[in-house]
């Protein structure tokens, strides 16, 4: 649909204003800002801009952007802006050129009379389910703003924690990815030229070490057919990382790490929290329980809780409690059961689970400085034992020749 360029003046500040809109042609174009309360005084088609870089941008719309535009649209929804107003405006100041097309698209099915959830539907790999069913609630009970400010706090909770986890995993893979460089340099470049030096000062019959042999058969080994291990180690951790992303290996490496020791204690406190905020939030928006626990089922990011859950729902819908079914889950700790049965009973379900999350979020946070703390050694020790091994495997040798000599 043609974009066009518009400046016009408000009716009711009579102040002038210039933007983008998406209309059929220049006279629907008039007729939408007359909908929004503007006078158009110059619509022309917008020009396209193009960029050589326009390659190296992403087309997808960061979670901090998102947050700073659901923010924004709610400081204008409640300070009375008409929606359309503060989407166009939104979408005119937007430094994302992904959410600025996205939000463009999303004007345009407003203007044509959907909904504003809606539209926010048709971009699933922006709006998540959980956000347009919460902004569909919002627009059915009349609070849009107050929704949307639930949205942001839920998305900024969110963002905080995967950010502390990446951040916590981030230096272990790092290590993890020199050990390995490491490993391979010095089995194809140290260690043959180490194993020359060797037989230069013993001879080719010298009768060295267990340990020396097994190096240098494995560093010959690896000269030999690198062509062959490396692009097989490549395609081995390829496949990995595709096969975890089927259902089955997701399922399966899920339920793996769900057992890790470290690790997964604090998998669990993650989707404990997010299973508090993201079903506080759909509850407190209007959203009926079950709806809400089906979208927080599909929230929770990890295929054994979301499974669970998805169990849960059939036995709530058969007339019982939830905190019920979650107590005599063992995934979920008893004080999120003991917590939504208070809730059930006082009528302040959504209260009793923000607490939940925030109690849950500091543990997090708690748990991954442990975390970190330990990685950082174990990952030190792995090194220094495979510098070691390599050591001592030189040293046996040399060891042994000096005897000979001073024999």
């Amino acid at each position: 649909m043609p974009v066009f360029e518009y400046i016009a003046i408000s009716d009711t500040t009579e102040k002038s204003t210039k933007g983008t809109l998406s209309a059929n042609d220049k006279a629907a174009a008039v007729e939408a800002l007359k909908k929004q309360h503007l006078r158009a005084v110059s619509v022309t088609p917008a020009k396209k801009k193009s960029s050589g870089l326009s390659f190296l941008q992403s087309k997808k719309v960061k979670s901090d952007d998102l947050v700073i535009f659901t923010r924004q649209l709610s400081a204008m929804i409640g300070a009375g802006v008409p929606l359309l107003r503060a989407l166009s405006s939104l979408e005119q100041h937007a430094e994302s050129p992904a959410l600025k097309a996205i939000l463009v698209d999303i004007i345009d099915s407003v203007q044509g009379g959907s909904g504003f959830g809606d539209a926010l539907a048709k971009h699933p790999d922006t709006f998540s389910d959980i956000y347009v069913n919460m902004v569909r609630a919002g627009e059915a009970a009349g609070i849009l703003d107050d929704i949307l400010k639930r949205l942001a706090i839920q998305q900024e909770k969110s963002a905080t924690i995967r950010k502390k986890v990446k951040s916590a995993m981030t230096y272990p893979m790092v290590l993890l990815v020199i050990t390995v460089l490491a490993f391979f340099g010095l089995m194809l470049f140290v260690i043959p030229q180490i194993g020359d030096i060797l037989k230069g000062l013993g001879g080719e019959d010298a009768e060295l070490p267990v340990l020396t042999q097994f190096m240098l058969a494995l560093s010959g080994f690896i000269i030999s057919f690198w062509y062959i291990i490396i692009p097989v180690f490549i395609a081995g951790v390829i496949g990995f990382l595709r096969y975890i992303k089927t259902p089955t290996g997701r399922k399966i490496f899920h339920q793996f790490i769900l057992k890790v020791p470290a690790v997964g204690p604090i998998i669990r406190k993650v989707v404990v929290a997010r299973f508090a905020r993201t079903f506080s939030a759909l509850i407190g928006a209007g959203v009926s329980i079950i709806e809400s626990m089906t979208i927080t089922a599909h929230a929770l990011g990890n295929t054994v809780y979301e499974q669970a859950m998805l169990d849960a729902v059939d036995r709530v819908k058969n007339g019982e409690q939830l905190s019920h079914v979650i107590d005599q889950n063992p995934l979920y700790p008893s004080i999120v059961a003991q917590m939504l049965s208070v809730g059930e009973e006082t009528g302040q379900t959504e209260t009793v689970l923000v607490k939940v999350a925030d109690f849950y979020d500091e543990e997090v946070d708690t748990a991954i400085g442990s975390v970190s703390s330990i990685i950082e050694p174990v990952m030190i020790v792995l090194m220094g034992g495979m510098v070691g091994l390599i050591a001592a495997s030189v040293m046996g040798p040399i060891a042994g020749l000096a005897q000979n000599i001073q024999g």
